[in-house]
């Protein structure tokens, strides 16, 4: 008896959402379905520099990718956090880690112990209670431990920042070699069953037809498939999160290489400095409506540290997402299901997170039914609703009011949901339930303080220890992450000893 044939997954669309479902299907899901996918040498990809979550680094490891043979293939760099810059005030910084704060007593998150120190008086960071953090702010390296390694001071985590122009690459020849198929072309019709009407094939300019079981829209904002064939909705969210646009540009690197990524508020949003190993990448994120493109561009080029490589490239986007991120036979991932600004290095993850969704849920048959589309979407839309509230509250915690700009951040509605999660934290730390979301307690307690939303309470039970002995365990906690900070190496010297330098 013959087997069944294997379920045919088609993608439609390369560049780093493209290629990341391809090379996890064909790699993880070997022998269980083929992959074809389809992309146009006329479509390019705008490169400046990558930042990513730690996340990433699961994805890779489940594809078997070599660490230092990813970070020198795609000019990587390590990355401990993010750094915010005149967020909540003009002159004001923190840095959003990779990692904890202090540690945890008696089941009472660290976070309560320093605000009873601090209401009784210490003056301290809560910066300084986080090893990731001490890194960063001495451009040092080495990698994070797990909360069980012998003699770790503090677990942390740590990402990279690429090259987005040689990461795709780097994938589809990964992706080729497992099996996967390519084909060059740009889709000029979408054939559909005429009783159910699912996607049946796609037919090229040149006159081929790829015909497939499942179809994966990686087309972009356009969405060709989950949107202009199947009609799935749009929902806006530049009410919440007004820049629509942002100018790109790479420069010459200036000073020590940096273990995290800037996001340095401006006038009209922000911008972002992404240090690879042979450059940086810059760009600024703005709402058109307050800000010109010429304004927008003349502010980038003023604040970079070096030559620029490049003229400043003009992106324009939409923030929010699908409806539905599965429709009939179709799958979205990327920019087709959805956007949010890169104010958290976000983008990669929830590509990832779909495409880990879509692996967990695809039957055998490669056919996705009721059952696994409702699981999808549920699934696909609290990942982007956790990141958005992430994400407006960073505007929206602001005392700034020096720009049309800031002073609308400030002052605009806000999710009933996250209004929620404000008042809480404020009134005495507290944290709301952990969901299914990106972001958890360490994530929100470095926002909510470093842009000035510090508890004006605690838990109680934080009272347990007394206050001398509390100030001197800080103390010593403070003498012990400052000492392993600067045990750790220079940034680059710690790429080249782990042999990630491009060239090398």
């Amino acid at each position: 008896m013959a087997s069944a044939p294997l379920p045919r997954v088609v993608v439609l669309g390369g560049g780093t959402a493209g290629w990341m479902t391809a090379a996890a299907l064909v790699r993880r899901l070997a022998g269980r379905c083929r992959v074809e996918l389809i992309e146009s040498q006329e479509i390019g990809i705008v490169g400046v520099g990558e930042a990513t979550l730690p996340h990433l680094r699961a994805f890779n490891a489940a594809l078997g990718i070599d660490e230092a043979e990813f970070m020198a293939a795609t000019n990587a760099t390590f990355k401990l956090g993010i750094e915010f810059v005149d967020w909540g005030r003009i002159g004001e910084r923190y840095i959003h880690p990779f990692g904890m704060f202090g540690r945890p007593l008696g089941g009472i998150g660290f976070h309560h112990y320093w605000t009873r120190a601090r209401l009784a008086g210490r003056r301290d960071d809560i910066g300084d209670y986080c090893l990731s953090i001490a890194a960063c702010r001495r451009a040092r390296y080495a990698p994070g431990a797990q909360k069980d390694t012998p003699g770790q001071v503090q677990p942390y985590d740590w990402a990279y920042h690429f090259d987005s122009t040689l990461f795709a690459p780097f994938l589809r020849r990964l992706a080729e070699a497992a099996g996967a198929v390519r084909h060059e072309g740009r889709v000029v019709e979408v054939v559909r069953d005429g009783e159910s009407g699912a996607i049946a094939a796609l037919r090229l300019a040149d006159g081929r037809t790829i015909a497939g079981d499942l179809f994966v829209d990686c087309s972009g904002f356009r969405g060709l498939l989950i949107g202009d064939t199947l009609g799935v909705d749009w929902q806006d969210w530049s009410a919440w999160l007004p820049c629509d646009r942002a100018v790109a540009l790479p420069c010459e690197g200036a000073g020590p290489l940096l273990p995290y990524t800037q996001a340095i508020a401006m006038p009209g949003g922000w911008r972002w400095r992404i240090p690879l190993q042979q450059r940086v990448g810059n760009g600024y994120v703005y709402a058109g409506a307050y800000l010109s493109d010429d304004e927008a561009a003349a502010q980038l080029l003023a604040a970079i540290e070096g030559p620029a490589r490049a003229e400043p490239r003009l992106l324009k986007f939409r923030t929010g997402r699908r409806v539905a991120s599965a429709a009939a036979n179709c799958v979205a991932i990327g920019l087709s299901s959805g956007f949010l600004e890169p104010l958290e290095s976000t983008s990669i993850y929830l590509a990832q997170a779909a495409i880990e969704a879509l692996i967990g849920l695809l039957p055998a048959d490669g056919r996705f039914g009721e059952v696994e589309r409702a699981r999808f979407n549920a699934f696909v839309d609290e990942q982007y609703d956790d990141v958005r509230d992430f994400l407006i509250l960073h505007y929206h915690a602001t005392t700034r009011a020096d720009s049309p700009f800031w002073d609308h951040a400030r002052t605009m509605a806000i999710p009933d949901r996250l209004r929620d999660r404000i008042e809480r934290f404020r009134a005495a730390g507290a944290l709301s339930e952990r969901s299914r979301g990106l972001f958890l307690d360490g994530s929100w307690i470095a926002l909510f303080i470093g842009q000035g939303v510090g508890p004006q309470g605690y838990d109680r039970r934080a009272d347990q220890v007394p206050l001398p002995a509390l100030d001197r365990s800080l103390d010593r906690l403070r003498h012990e992450i400052d000492a392993a900070a600067e045990a750790m190496p220079d940034h680059r010297a710690a790429l080249e000893r782990a042999g990630a330098m491009a060239g090398v």
